[in-house]
């Protein structure tokens, strides 16, 4: 495929999304930006938070991390659906009670100033980053494989997706994001199917047949029994409860689009059919691993040096033009839900929870819609510095990076929400923050040093967790009486 084309392809795309953002953003409110008029169609939201999971990060990293991992991560997922379970039940109820748009709202009433700054301070360091991490992942192949060519500098390919993003999501906000999501979930399961059949119709296996191969080969292997290792079973499971609970429960981008139901019914049925669903697709695209490297053993194709770069090497170079431009499509359509819907996110985050724009009654709609675009196009620029910035520092699986990462951002947030939702004690405020400060560098430290403290022990995930209980610990340290 040559670069004009994919260029071409990229074009004909955004035109797309860009149409959409017309048909939803016209007459757009602050409201509707926030919370979508909460008029959002549950099954939409579903399908579509699909592809916002997913984004680059399962598109590229869980196909090419099979090689040294194989299925091991299939248990996160499983562990996925407990977490959604307790994220219908426990934690939509709470925020369409308390009538949210920001939900580190709760933490202000339960809690107090403090507590509730550091809850909103630590989701926004959490999802700049975490965009960044997937936002990366799906640029650098464009770059490699268009931009490069035109001696384009990966500076200006990532303003140039920025400055797109920003353009499209300027107005509508979540409303717009929740239809043009249906249209990249759309897009990314397609070019994994198509890249699948192709597969098979060039080996002359069937789906089982693949499979079978597969499982001959190790590549379909699930448990580790060894406990000190980073993927033990039972640490994957637990991990990936976890995971979910935080980077979707309490995260304000995912439980953004959730709120914008229009009640918690439609949000609850949203969330156990989105659960169900994932777990399926998750799957296929570790299939869609083991089956990649079946392949390039197959036509003894030389495995590339980073494993995130085995699926765009392969489907571009080696399954023909057909494959090639879906997988581009597919690519492009994970790109954009990488930061479309933190960029949103993001803003509602900081404009409600920091500027309280929701309580300034003075300043007129207009105002604060004219803040609003500022703070949009600022974190923008944040986004732009930090994927630029993780372009020099990358050194393996973006997947593997962004839940090692969840677990120093989001660990205090667990810990938080945790001493809220099952105790019934008050806490001295300004303590919060170092607590939540003192969390991550204390599980830092152990992590580091496990394997001479704990005798040959290796976190991994479950880091999440740990840096959740130090938070709950130091929280109960600084409680008083009940309230």
């Amino acid at each position: 495929m040559t670069p004009k084309l994919i260029f071409l392809v990229f074009l004909i795309y955004t035109s797309l999304l860009f149409f959409i953002t017309w048909l939803t953003a016209r007459k757009a409110t602050n409201r509707a930006f926030y919370k979508g008029n909460n008029a959002s169609p549950w099954f939409v939201v579903s399908y579509g938070m699909i592809g916002a999971s997913l984004s680059g990060v399962t598109f590229m990293s869980v196909p090419g991390w099979v090689g040294d991992t194989q299925f091991s991560y299939f248990l996160v997922v499983a562990g996925y659906l407990f977490g959604y379970a307790v994220i219908a039940t426990v934690l939509l109820p709470l925020y369409y009670r308390l009538n949210l748009t920001s939900i580190y709202s709760y933490l202000e009433s339960r809690f107090g100033f403090w507590s509730y700054k550091t809850g909103a301070f630590y989701f926004l360091l959490s999802r700049v980053i975490g965009a960044s991490f997937r936002m990366f992942l799906v640029v650098n192949v464009l770059q490699v494989f268009v931009f490069d060519a035109w001696h384009i500098p990966f500076g200006l390919t990532v303003l140039i997706f920025i400055v797109l993003i920003l353009l499209y999501t300027f107005k509508g906000g979540i409303k717009t994001i929740i239809w043009t999501d249906t249209v990249q979930t759309t897009f990314m399961l397609l070019a994994v199917v198509v890249s699948v059949y192709i597969i098979s119709k060039t080996m002359d296996l069937s789906i089982a047949g693949l499979f079978r191969k597969a499982m001959d080969q190790g590549l379909t292997k699930i448990f580790n029994n060894n406990w000190s290792d980073r993927r033990f079973f039972l640490k994957q499971f637990f991990s990936g409860m976890f995971i979910t609970i935080v980077m979707t429960g309490l995260d304000q981008e995912m439980m953004q689009k959730n709120l914008s139901c229009r009640n918690l019914k439609d949000a609850q049925k949203n969330m156990f059919t989105f659960s169900g669903i994932l777990v399926f697709v998750n799957f296929i695209f570790l299939f869609l691993g083991a089956i990649l490297f079946l392949f390039a053993n197959f036509r003894g194709i030389a495995l590339p040096a980073r494993s995130d770069d085995l699926f765009p090497m392969i489907a571009i170079n080696h399954l023909g033009p057909v494959a090639g431009l879906v997988f581009i499509i597919g690519l492009i359509s994970a790109a954009y839900p990488s930061a479309d819907g933190a960029l949103t996110s993001l803003t509602t985050s900081f404009s409600i929870d920091f500027l309280g724009l929701q309580k300034r009654e003075k300043l007129s709609e207009k105002k604060k819609e004219k803040i609003r675009y500022m703070v949009h196009v600022s974190f923008a620029l944040i986004l732009l510095g930090v994927i630029i910035l993780f372009r020099e520092i990358n050194d393996r699986a973006v997947i593997d990076k962004l839940f090692t990462v969840a677990g120093y951002t989001y660990g205090p947030l667990l810990g938080l929400y945790s001493f809220g939702l099952f105790t019934h004690k008050q806490v001295m405020d300004k303590f919060v923050p170092l607590i939540a400060l003192l969390s991550p560098i204390i599980c830092y430290i152990l992590s580091n040093y496990s394997v001479l403290i704990f005798g040959g022990y290796k976190f991994g995930f479950e880091l999440l967790i740990l840096n959740g209980i130090i938070t709950f610990a130091g929280l109960l340290l600084v409680s008083r009486k009940s309230y």
